[in-house]
């Protein structure tokens, strides 16, 4: 067991759309203009706030999730992560409570902060609200066992401001740290699965540089930092991973496939995989001298006429895939490799690789976190083993695969996943951590094919 320090504070919120990405991005700028080297987390399975965060702090930002890679993995992953910087800053998720299910707190932003042990200042949106704000800080601080040590307070006048503090400080032994205005020239945008992303906003730069004056001007950032130097030591376990295989990996990096784990691409270069970009939407085919492929998730619906016109990358791709090229394809990397993807009344054909049709809905699908069970051998493990992973889709298919049992904590279950010895494609997004196994037979199936390439070559 080792135990370190680690300066590091977490900024959660009352629920979705009440500020906390928009004021996190505030405070990681503000910090980054202090000449702190910041290291950044968002709670949970989401992708698009972690790129808001890295393009502020010049380095990959990471999750924290421990339903997707268990407590002690996640406990290293930050441990890892935050080595030799001036502080961490981590994102909640969702509201402050809530997490697998409607009636625990477990995995949740509560539960995270209490098990590494991390101060949490809490986001209020005041609109709307007078005296009933100090109820509302007084029911969080009283609910559940929590480490709450501060609240900001979001969509307020400097004037309201000075009212609130002094009722909020009157009533409750908490510290108000600052407040944000409302800044409509720095809105971050949204679209069906959140906020679009870091590199479609314009004028990012300039809103990044407003939010950051702001917070410097309405935010005690001293305090901050002095809450997060409070932070206990840090107990943890180091994981060892084996260099096994060297392998090149095609991957799809472009606005149409964006979503991936940092730290499931760094495991996989652990593991000995060089990763190699392409784009779907703009190169003509595959990279040459691959052993393996990745699609990961994004926004394939929105490029779906480029994605469709690209015909000589739709032909490479089912033509490798095809000749068992070891696959795997989350959610939008799924669509990608089915027949069609419908949108409203036109459909665009794709790779053709799979016999899914795609269809673009008004609602989200299979929403949640899931336990993912193999009914057979794959390319992944084999049959009765497991990982957890989670869905966030507003398409639907007319066929989601059977070789996986997709269970939620409610019970409910569905089939899902493609899978054969060289495949493994469907909705489901998985954190490698959660079963190094399934990264570790993915690079060994890719080891097999770049062998049996060189033996045909020979």
């Amino acid at each position: 067991m080792i135990e370190k320090n680690f300066n590091r504070i977490m900024i959660a919120g009352t629920g979705s759309g009440c500020g906390k990405t928009t004021i996190t991005c505030a405070v990681l700028k503000a910090l980054v203009k202090k000449g702190l080297t910041v290291a950044s987390y968002k709670c949970g399975p989401d992708y698009i706030d972690p790129m808001f965060h890295s393009e502020i702090i010049k380095t990959k930002s990471r999750n924290l999730d421990m339903f997707l890679c268990g407590e002690e993995a996640t406990k290293y992953l930050f441990a890892k992560n935050s080595e030799n910087t001036d502080i961490s800053i981590i994102e909640g998720v969702m509201g402050f409570y809530d997490g697998l299910a409607v009636d625990n707190v477990e995995y949740s932003s509560c539960y995270i902060s209490n098990k590494i042990d991390t101060p949490v200042v809490l986001v209020l949106n005041c609109e709307g609200l007078y005296f009933s704000l100090v109820a509302m800080i007084k029911g969080y601080l009283d609910f559940y066992e929590n480490k709450i040590v501060g609240v900001i307070l979001n969509n307020t006048s400097n004037e309201m401001y000075q009212l609130y503090k002094d009722s909020i400080e009157k009533n409750l032994n908490i510290r108000v740290l600052g407040f944000m205005p409302r800044l409509r020239s720095a809105v971050l945008e949204s679209r069906h699965l959140g906020l679009i992303t870091a590199g479609e906003v314009d004028l990012l730069e300039e809103k990044l540089e407003e939010l950051a004056k702001t917070a410097e001007e309405n935010i005690d950032l001293d305090q901050i930092i002095a809450l997060a130097k409070s932070a206990l030591p840090l107990r943890y376990n180091e994981f060892e991973i084996e260099k096994c295989e060297t392998v090149r990996l095609a991957i799809a990096r472009d606005q149409a496939f964006c979503f991936y784990y940092e730290d499931n691409l760094e495991l996989l270069r652990q593991m000995g995989a060089v990763l190699i970009p392409f784009s779907p939407l703009n190169d003509n085919a595959l990279p040459g001298n691959i052993d393996g492929l990745i699609l990961g998730g994004g926004y394939p619906e929105l490029c779906a006429e480029k994605l469709s016109g690209n015909t000589s990358m739709l032909k490479s791709l089912k033509n490798s895939v095809g000749k068992g090229l070891p696959t795997y394809a989350e959610c939008g990397g799924f669509m990608y490799l089915g027949k069609i993807i419908k949108i409203d009344q036109n459909k665009y054909k794709m790779s053709g690789v799979l016999d899914v049709h795609s269809v673009l809905t008004n609602k989200l699908q299979n929403f949640g976190y899931i336990n993912l069970v193999a009914k057979e051998d794959n390319l992944f493990c084999k049959k009765g083993q497991s990982i957890h992973a989670h869905e966030f889709h507003f398409s639907n298919s007319n066929n989601n695969g059977n070789s996986f049992k997709a269970i939620k904590s409610t019970d409910k279950s569905w089939d899902a996943v493609f899978t054969s010895s060289s495949l493994f494609a469907g909705y489901p997004h998985l954190h490698l951590w959660g079963n190094i196994d399934f990264a570790r037979n993915f690079l060994r199936k890719c080891r097999e094919y770049q062998n049996e390439a060189n033996q045909t070559l020979t």
